[in-house]
C-alpha cells in the first residue's frame, strides 16, 4: 500500500479482488480490444473490405496491451480511445486502418460500461444466493427455536429464531428478483455513431439499412447480448446506470436491516456475531465484543443507498444527444457503488456463516416475558371452568399491573403466575399454569412457515443455482 497518497478504502479493506478486477483499468481495455475486433468481424461479415488476416492480428494481440504506447500518446493527444486505437494500431500495422472504423469514442467506452456492469452483476448475484444459501442453513436449524419478537422493539408474541431469518430471507429474494429482472434487460450501445444517427455506417454499407442493423445484432451476439438500444444518442441511456444503482441500494437496505437485528441481538446477548480469539473489541475496554462487522454492513449501506443520487442526478440532467458532464461522475458513482456492495455481502456472508447463538439467554428473555403472553390462554380455561370473561379480565389487568411493577419498580423476577395462582376466581393448579408456560404453544405456525418458505421458495432458488454455491468470503479487515 502506498502511504504517502489517498488510498480508497473500498479497496484497501471491503472490496473483493474479484470485483476490483471487473472495474480496473485492465478489463477495460481488453473489453475495448474485443469491441474492436468483434466490430471488424461484423464489418467483414457484412461485406466490407476487412480481410481476415486483419482481424487474425488484431485477435493476436487482444490481451497484450501495449500501455506504455498508450499513456505516451495520450500525453500528446489529450484523448484516451485515440491513445489507445494509435497503441492498437502499432501492433497491429496491417489492421490499423480499419481498427475502430465508423464509430465514435462510445462504441468502446459506453459498451465497455455495460459489460463491465453486466459483470459486476452476476458477481453480485452469486454473492446474494449464497448469502441465502447460508441463511437458510441457520433457518432451518433453528426454525422451531422459540424466541420473543418485538414489535416496536417492545416484547411481543413470541415467534421462533428461524422464522425471523426467513424474513432477512425475504428481502433478500425480492432483491433477487429485481437483480435478475435487470440482468435480463441489460443491453448493449451497439454501433451509434456520433448522435445515435448511424450515419456512418450507412455511408460504409452505401445506404442498406438493413445491414446497419444486423451490424448491431453481430456486435451484441460477439459479445454475449442478445439486443442492443433500438434508439440512443451518442450514448446509451444514463438510466440504466439509474436503475443498475437502485439494484444495489435495494440490497444494502436489506443487509442493514440484518446488521441492525443482529446490533440489538447482540447487545441483548441472545445472537452474536463471529468473534476471533485475537480479536479486539475496545481499546480501553477489554471486556467488550463489539458487533464490528455488522456495524461494518451498516455504514457501507449507507453508502451505497445515498450513492443512488449521483446515477438519478446524471440521467436527469443530460443534454439532447450527448453532455461529458457524466463522465467523471460515471467513473466514481458506479464502480464504488459495486465495490461497496461486493464488501456488503462478504460481511453478510461472514457473519452468517459464524452466528452464535444462546439458546439459554433467550429462554431466559422469553420466559421473564411469557408470564405475560399466557394470560390470553389462562383467562380462556377460566372462562372454560364457568368464570365471568369480563371480570377474569379486569382481574388479569390488575395483576399484569401489580407483576409489571414488581419488575420494573422492583427490579424483581414477573411474579404475575403466583399471582394468579393465588387468585380463586382462576381456578387454576400449579401444573396447568406450568403448562401454559410452554413456549412452544405461543409461537403460532412460526416453524412450519420456516419449512415451507425454505421448500417452497428458497430451494428452488438454490437448485437452480446449485453451481455457483459454496463461497466462503474473506474479509481484510
Amino acid at each position: 500500500m502506498t502511504t504517502d497518497i489517498y488510498n480508497s478504502p473500498l479497496s484497501e479493506r471491503y472490496a473483493s479482488k474479484e470485483m476490483q478486477y471487473i472495474f480496473s483499468p485492465d478489463m477495460k481495455f481488453r473489453t475495448w480490444r474485443r469491441l474492436w475486433i468483434a466490430l471488424a468481424e461484423s464489418e467483414k461479415e457484412l461485406g466490407l473490405g476487412i480481410t481476415e488476416e486483419q482481424i487474425d492480428e488484431l485477435k493476436a494481440h487482444a490481451d497484450d496491451i501495449n500501455y506504455d504506447v498508450a499513456k505516451a500518446r495520450e500525453a500528446e493527444v489529450r484523448h484516451d480511445v485515440m491513445s489507445h486505437v494509435y497503441a492498437y494500431g502499432v501492433q497491429c500495422p496491417k489492421a490499423k486502418p480499419i481498427i475502430h472504423l465508423g464509430a465514435t469514442s462510445c462504441y468502446v467506452g459506453d459498451n465497455t460500461d455495460i459489460i463491465v456492469m453486466t459483470e459486476g452483476l452476476k458477481l453480485v448475484r452469486k454473492k446474494l444466493i449464497n448469502v441465502i444459501a447460508e441463511l437458510s442453513k441457520f433457518a432451518d436449524k433453528y426454525k422451531s427455536l422459540p424466541t420473543l419478537a418485538f414489535t416496536h422493539f417492545q416484547p411481543a408474541q413470541p415467534t421462533t429464531v428461524g422464522k425471523r431469518a426467513t424474513l432477512w430471507m425475504m428481502e433478500l429474494v425480492l432483491d433477487l428478483e429485481d437483480l435478475d429482472h435487470v440482468l435480463d434487460s441489460m443491453m448493449l450501445l451497439g454501433s451509434k455513431g456520433t448522435t445515435g444517427t448511424q450515419a456512418s455506417f450507412l455511408e460504409l454499407f452505401e445506404g442498406d439499412f438493413e445491414k446497419v442493423k444486423e451490424l448491431d445484432k453481430k456486435i451484441a451476439e460477439k459479445m454475449g447480448f442478445t439486443k442492443c438500444f433500438p434508439v440512443s444518442g451518442q450514448t446509451y441511456s444514463r438510466k440504466m446506470d439509474t436503475r443498475v444503482c437502485n439494484i444495489l441500494a435495494g440490497i444494502a437496505a436489506s443487509a442493514h436491516k440484518f446488521s441492525n437485528d443482529i446490533r440489538l441481538l447482540q447487545h441483548m446477548k441472545e445472537i452474536e456475531e463471529p468473534f476471533e480469539k485475537n480479536q479486539i473489541g475496545s481499546s480501553a475496554m477489554a471486556y467488550k465484543r463489539n458487533p464490528m462487522r455488522s456495524e461494518r454492513v451498516a455504514s457501507l449501506a449507507r453508502y451505497v443507498m445515498a450513492e443512488t443520487m449521483n446515477p438519478a442526478v446524471t440521467s436527469a440532467t443530460q443534454w439532447f444527444e450527448r453532455t461529458l458532464d457524466d463522465s467523471a461522475n460515471k467513473r466514481l458513482s458506479v464502480p464504488e457503488s459495486f465495490l461497496a456492495i461486493d464488501g456488503i455481502l462478504d460481511l453478510y456472508l461472514n457473519i452468517v456463516d459464524g452466528l452464535v447463538v444462546y439458546e439459554k439467554v433467550i429462554e431466559k428473555h422469553l420466559r421473564a416475558e411469557l408470564p405475560f403472553m399466557a394470560t390470553e390462554n389462562i383467562m380462556m380455561d377460566a372462562v372454560k371452568n364457568g368464570g365471568d370473561r369480563q371480570e377474569l379480565h379486569e382481574k388479569i389487568r390488575q395483576l399484569s399491573m401489580e407483576a409489571g411493577k414488581n419488575v420494573k419498580v422492583n427490579g424483581l423476577d414477573n411474579n404475575l403466575l403466583d399471582l394468579i395462582a393465588a387468585d380463586p376466581a382462576f381456578g387454576m393448579t400449579d401444573e396447568r399454569l406450568a403448562e401454559c408456560m410452554d413456549p412452544t404453544r405461543y409461537t403460532g405456525c412460526a416453524a412450519m412457515q420456516t419449512k415451507e418458505f425454505l421448500d417452497g421458495v428458497i430451494a428452488p432458488i438454490l437448485k437452480e443455482n446449485a453451481e455457483i454455491l459454496g463461497m466462503k468470503a474473506e474479509i481484510n479487515v
